[in-house]
């Protein structure tokens, strides 16, 4: 069956994060290792992802841990900082399936607050045709829930979707209900499975 439409998960497929990565240059690794040790903050994130608020969450999480209390309140302060920078390639091939008339869309596990501020900063947020966002939905990546609201707000056939996420559970489920799927590795090899899908030139996907 044609792909009829693409769908894009956004953290570390058009946006990196790297949340580790940002607490070893602000507190260097040795105490970001101890925290991670210490404390499920991705856990709290997830929380967050399924439409918690962001800054009561967070602060929530740094009254009940007063030892780590000013690391993880940066989750919420230095968010931003956190989620940086956007993928060009990947940005690239985004805006040129829109050019080519395909239908593009993103699902991804994002909280309300923080898409709140991610829209403003990171303009091709703003240019699928529709953003599934767990906090908005209320339920996140991997949960067939989430993927049947896709399904059933688009009115396509599974196999007409294309998916493209940087985490095997979530393409699992996906490619479980009859989604394409593609493992995000890094924008060139996603470019490459654009062009054999027929929906980009080689020339488009540079």
């Amino acid at each position: 069956m044609t792909i009829e439409a693409v769908i894009f998960d956004i953290g570390n497929v058009l946006i990196e994060w790297q949340p580790e990565r940002y607490y070893d240059a602000k507190i260097g690794e040795a105490r970001r290792r101890a925290m991670f040790a210490a404390l499920d903050l991705h856990g709290m994130n997830d929380l967050i992802d399924r439409g918690g608020d962001f800054r009561q969450t967070v602060y929530d999480w740094a009254d009940r841990n007063p030892e780590w209390a000013a690391e993880i309140r940066l989750w919420h302060d230095d968010w931003l900082e956190m989620a940086t920078p956007a993928i060009p390639h990947s940005v690239r091939l985004l805006r040129a399936l829109r050019g080519n008339g395909h239908k593009v869309h993103a699902l991804t596990n994002f909280g309300i607050g923080t898409w709140a501020i991610a829209t403003p900063r990171y303009d091709f947020l703003n240019e699928f045709d529709h953003a599934f966002v767990s906090g908005h939905l209320g339920v996140t990546k991997p949960d067939p829930q989430i993927y049947q609201m896709v399904e059933d707000h688009l009115g396509l056939p599974a196999a007409a979707l294309l998916f493209a996420d940087d985490r095997a559970d979530n393409l699992a489920t996906a490619a479980a209900r009859g989604w394409h799927t593609h493992l995000f590795t890094g924008p060139q090899c996603w470019a490459n499975r654009l062009v054999t899908e027929g929906l980009l030139t080689e020339e488009q996907a540079r």
